[in-house]
């Protein structure tokens, strides 16, 4: 019997070298991703309030009036007899894609009424991804 001199698997160097390699990919591509992904949050929420403002203004002309709720465009409100939705297929069509409700204002303070997000952080103002989006803008 005779043992091979080979060895198998991989050097302290070798895997080093592809460590350092991953690293720096990582350092070059992971900025462009996480800008990227910030950008398109907020370009899917004035995809979603555009969405919506259309489903509103449906209800207005269906009912005479707009709706007190967002949620009457999901669901029949009572004493609204000329409601003919839905307007919206779910509720989960009412939220940002940060996972946070629009805001519906009537009247608006821009037109009959303002549909808003307030961005990541759910609240009013901010700036970045926590800056408010809105039918105007």
């Amino acid at each position: 019997m005779s043992i091979s001199p080979r060895r198998s698997g991989f050097t302290l160097i070798e895997l080093i070298v592809v460590i350092a390699l991953i690293a720096v990919l990582a350092a070059v591509v992971a900025p462009n991703l996480l800008g990227k992904a910030g950008e398109a949050n907020r370009k899917s929420a004035m995809v979603q309030l555009e969405k919506v403002n259309n489903a509103v203004e449906l209800y207005r002309l269906e009912t005479g009036t707009y709706p007190d709720d967002l949620s009457d465009l999901v669901e029949q409100p009572q004493g609204v007899d000329r409601w003919n939705g839905p307007y919206m297929r779910k509720k989960s069509q009412l939220l940002d894609p940060w996972g946070n409700p629009l805001v519906l204002k009537h009247p608006g303070e821009r037109g009959s009424f303002d549909l808003i997000s307030y961005g990541a952080d759910g609240r009013p103002g901010g700036e970045g991804d926590a800056a408010d989006i809105s039918t105007w803008d």
